[in-house]
């Protein structure tokens, strides 16, 4: 029934499931903040912090999220490649759950970091198939 796009489909259903395993992160550590408030996050908090490093995760996840998913929409129901839209997510998502653990493990002000690797990987992935499926779209 997913056609030739099934692996893609699957690919996007991950990504976004680890923006939701992100945010349930996130908000487990919100709630174990001292004096926590809903929606306030102490200013003063940096990279020692997981909390603060959870929320930056998933706050990069979120803006990262828009052109991938917009791109792969279009790739979609433009017929473009199932093979490379396939390769493309799923090299984006891999990246973004090493970056994701990455983030979580590794407490430093440093850039760039390890995970800078992996945060490359997957803009590399995005800006590939926003170049290839502008020259598909347009030739």
């Amino acid at each position: 029934m997913l056609g030739i796009y099934q692996s893609s489909l699957i690919g996007l259903w991950f990504i976004l499931a680890t923006i939701v395993v992100q945010a349930m992160v996130l908000i487990h550590l919100h709630r174990k903040q001292p004096n926590y408030k809903v929606g306030v996050i102490d200013p003063s908090l940096g990279q020692e912090s997981l909390f603060f490093r959870a929320y930056r995760t998933f706050w990069n996840s979120m803006e990262n999220i828009v052109p991938v998913l917009g791109m792969a929409l279009i790739a979609l129901v433009s017929g473009y490649s199932a093979t490379k839209l396939s390769i493309v997510l799923w090299t984006y998502a891999i990246a973004r759950v090493f970056h994701m653990i990455l983030y979580y493990m590794v407490a430093t002000d440093k850039n760039p970091s390890v995970r800078s690797i992996f945060f490359s990987i997957g803009f590399l992935a995005m800006f590939y198939l926003l170049v290839d499926l502008g020259l598909y779209l347009i030739f």
